[in-house]
């Protein structure tokens, strides 16, 4: 059994790290590069940027950051937001980025995911998938619907569907965010992220709703991911990396366990 890792996200603002519940409300919290040293320095596997208003505003992400990030730590980090093409993405990995991240664009061009995965390797293209509840129907059989633009976009597009497919596209990885739990610290959406588990054969990143180490146990057992994203409950101070990874290890969960750097 391969180990679990814990990844934390950093969504990035005009520079400053943010955070808000169900895409909404963000406060400014702190220094990206500074953050990324400390959760570096406790223990984190991985560290993920998302520059949150760049697609928005149709700018490139900011590539100087990704250099500071990568001259600061010696870990996996991916980046997203703002990837506009292949080129984007060259930029990105060459400044530094283990991974790259597409989400709206992926929707609207599914073929950057192949144009990518062709160009830099399967294990460089992330799959960021944004998924609301929302009943299942006939054209929503799963019961979650992908939304893009910060949640703000409903696409009439199943979100397990268009997993399976970003699989054949050559996804390297799916980084799975409920919007419903997002922010909301009350634990992952297990079943979704078990669902689409279950239904690809690539790792899958369990996204929104941590609170409590007890969350990220159940989203390993239950939820079936390979790792789990987490955020406020590390950001405000209430959890440090290494705690969580102790007690996530000692419920039985095969974790990388390292002392600080």
């Amino acid at each position: 059994m391969l180990s679990k890792r814990l990844i934390i996200c950093l969504d990035v603002r005009d520079k400053k790290v943010t955070k808000g519940i169900k895409f909404k409300g963000n406060v400014d919290i702190g220094d990206p590069v500074e953050m990324a040293a400390e959760y570096y320095r406790d223990g984190v596997d991985e560290l993920v940027f998302y520059d949150i208003t760049a697609s928005a505003e149709g700018r490139p992400i900011d590539i100087e950051m990704v250099r500071e990030v990568a001259e600061t730590i010696f870990i996996p980090f991916s980046v997203g937001g703002g990837i506009r093409g292949v080129e984007d993405m060259r930029r990105a990995l060459l400044a530094g980025a283990e991974k790259v991240s597409v989400n709206s664009l992926a929707v609207k061009n599914p073929e950057i995911i192949r144009d990518g995965a062709k160009a830099f390797g399967n294990q460089c293209v992330v799959l960021g998938m944004d998924a609301k509840h929302v009943g299942k129907s006939d054209k929503i059989p799963s019961g979650y619907e992908i939304v893009i633009q910060g949640g703000r976009k409903p696409m009439g597009i199943d979100a397990l569907e268009w997993a399976k497919k970003a699989e054949e596209l050559g996804a390297g990885e799916i980084c799975l965010n409920s919007i419903d739990a997002d922010g909301t610290k009350e634990g992952y959406e297990i079943n979704l992220t078990r669902m689409i588990s279950q239904a690809v054969g690539i790792p899958v990143i369990a996204s929104g709703g941590a609170g409590t180490p007890d969350h990220i146990v159940d989203v390993f057992k239950d939820g079936r991911a390979d790792a789990a994203l987490v955020a406020s409950m590390v950001h405000y101070g209430e959890y440090t990396c290494s705690g969580i990874k102790e007690y996530v290890s000692d419920k039985g969960v095969k974790m990388r366990m390292c002392a600080k750097r």
